[in-house]
């Protein structure tokens, strides 16, 4: 009697526990902003984006440019982690959820589609979304103010391609920081950038660029993405004020803007209850191919 009593008693645990799983309840959303994740490249944290997207529940999501990076995209760099992205995206869809793809300079090919429309998904280039109490909310990458980009686009791709490769240093100098000398993460690209007179200037005339125009078209939020530089605040001039937002990235700063209660904010994944969740084994092979294709790009460089 003890053994059908014990057997019963295990599987009565078992069946709470996957309730329990299946009806954990996700954070409630009504908009969520997301830019730059730069699927298929190297510092893409593909695996903390989908833990944060599984922790929520949105009613619409906007990508809001160089989600997947087709400059950078290499056959022999595709992780499970990027796909189960994709998978996860293509599943909200499939529920009703609205996602709107909104092109960057990083997956410009897609700009032929704009208009394209398949179930809640569509893809455009820039969009103008009603928000409450009578708001709108004008939202686009960001590229159209890259002088850079307008001019001289193969040298945004050389800057590109020199970008994933200091992040993926980067990775390699903080995985012998954290499991080697157990020390803390560091970002070179951010020393670089705040160290630079010139980047912080390019930071503020694209925020205020695009925060100018925003008041002329009469909008009251302006989102962008493209700098990787997560920011929200009130901008003002002589004809009015608006809200700029910049829903950074999820390469360096892996951050998201949420709009919820007719408020904003910008969620840092480092600040969530997600993080603490311990890597898969499927995940950990991932996070060895990356330094499997490091060496195999270190082999590429020719020696001086």
């Amino acid at each position: 009697m003890s053994f059908f009593s014990n057997t019963f008693c295990t599987l009565k645990s078992t069946l709470s526990l996957y309730t329990m799983e299946k009806m954990k309840v996700k954070r409630k959303v009504d908009l969520v902003v997301l830019s730059d994740v730069h699927l298929g490249t190297y510092g893409c944290h593909a695996r903390e984006l989908l833990l944060y997207l599984k922790s929520i529940k949105a009613k619409k999501i906007i990508l809001n440019g160089d989600f997947i990076d087709i400059w950078q995209f290499s056959k022999r760099y595709w992780p499970k982690s990027h796909m189960k992205v994709i998978k996860h995206l293509m599943s909200v869809v499939t529920k009703g959820t609205k996602v709107y793809y909104v092109t960057g300079n990083h997956d410009e090919l897609l700009r032929k589609f704009e208009g394209l429309k398949l179930g809640s998904f569509s893809i455009v280039n820039k969009i103008v979304l009603p928000l409450d109490n009578d708001t709108q909310a004008w939202i686009f990458h960001g590229d159209v103010f890259d002088v850079v980009m307008q001019h001289s686009k193969w040298l945004a791709r050389c800057g590109a391609a020199g970008y994933d490769l200091l992040i993926l240093f980067n990775r390699f100098a903080n995985f012998i920081s954290h499991r080697v000398l157990n020390k803390g993460k560091l970002s070179l690209s951010k020393k670089i950038k705040n160290g630079v007179k010139s980047a912080i200037s390019y930071i503020q005339d694209f925020e205020q660029t695009a925060a100018e125009i925003g008041i002329a078209n009469g909008y009251q939020y302006v989102v962008c993405g493209h700098i990787h530089h997560p920011q929200m605040r009130t901008i003002e001039n002589e004809k009015g004020n608006i809200l700029y937002l910049n829903s950074g990235d999820w390469v360096e700063n892996l951050t998201a803007l949420e709009y919820h209660n007719s408020e904003w904010k910008i969620y840092h994944h480092e600040q969530g209850d997600v993080t603490s969740t311990p890597l898969t084994e499927e995940e950990e092979m991932d996070t060895s191919e990356l330094f499997n294709n490091l060496l195999k790009e270190l082999q590429m460089v020719p020696s001086q």
